[in-house]
């Protein structure tokens, strides 16, 4: 489910999966149109948070098939990601 908070800054999706906690292709499109109404995030560093809070910035996006048979993920989205060239100032709040 998708939803704008009260302010319409921010867009918090909640995964209405009971056991699988991912993000298919159609909803993460959904994601990023909302997002991207907002000039702020038109121009925003795109990254990626590891589980261990580590931001790394997002160099590659690549589209790639699946060979495992029977399987009914045929298809994944894969973001490569490095360290960052340039230093992040410390976060003060989520929008």
């Amino acid at each position: 489910m998708l939803w704008w908070s009260r302010h319409n800054l921010a867009i918090v999706y909640k995964i209405s999966y009971k056991f699988n906690r991912m993000i298919t292709g159609k909803h993460f499109r959904e994601m990023l149109d909302r997002f991207l109404i907002s000039p702020a995030s038109q121009s925003a560093r795109v990254q990626v948070q590891l589980e261990n809070g580590e931001m790394m910035d997002i160099t590659e996006i690549s589209l790639l098939e699946n060979r495992i048979l029977g399987s009914n993920e045929t298809h994944r989205l894969v973001f490569k990601c490095k360290k960052p060239l340039r230093p992040m100032g410390k976060i003060i709040g989520k929008l």
